[in-house]
């Protein structure tokens, strides 16, 4: 009996893999056919661990929620200095994001235009960073002339449009982080010519 859930477990999680990968390939054209045939299994079996495309998409989400907590857990932010703590935060960021891109974009959007993201996931997410970059303007490694409101939607914003250039494959997830942390602690300007 005890390996009966974990059967389920590891299929659930190969199903949410592969819903990933063609999802992030094929976009939202892609059927739930094409993700059962994809993951090897029948599409009764598809629907019976999620009975729907919006439970697949809510189940993938959870997925990204749970690693991302992991990664952002794993940074030990408060045992680094703030320009190390936005350079672990971007990668864990953009490489839990890059597997689950596709399903984030569409998933999150859904949510917030009907109003049922939970505080908990923008508290699990948002949190982290927020005090990363208010202990960054408050020991001076982060400018104090702009508020960190605006350096945590700055911030954010960075992220977003680098996991769009990571799913859509013009950056890896290692050169996406680079320039985010290089464009947001220093700045897109060049050295300065006298």
């Amino acid at each position: 009996m005890v390996r009966r859930p974990a059967l389920r477990d590891r299929i659930s999680a190969g199903i949410l893999d592969t819903a990933a990968s063609v999802l992030a390939e094929r976009g939202d054209s892609a059927s739930m056919a094409d993700i059962a045939e994809t993951a090897g299994v029948s599409r009764a079996t598809l629907y019976r661990y999620f009975p729907s495309r919006d439970a697949l998409l809510a189940g993938m989400a959870q997925a990204a929620m749970d690693d991302l907590d992991e990664r952002i857990a794993g940074a030990e932010l408060d045992g680094v200095p703030v320009r190390e703590g936005i350079a672990r935060l971007t990668r864990a960021f953009l490489a839990a994001g890059g597997r689950y891109a596709a399903l984030i974009h569409i998933k999150l959007t859904e949510e917030r235009k009907r109003g049922m993201l939970p505080e908990s996931a923008d508290e699990r997410v948002a949190g982290p960073v927020r005090r990363l970059i208010e202990r960054g303007v408050a020991d001076g490694s982060l400018r104090a002339d702009v508020p960190a409101d605006v350096q945590f939607e700055l911030f954010t914003a960075l992220v977003e449009r680098a996991l769009r250039l990571v799913s859509g494959r013009r950056l890896g997830v290692e050169q996406a982080s680079a320039a985010v942390v290089a464009v947001f602690l220093d700045g897109a300007g060049g050295a300065q010519r006298d």
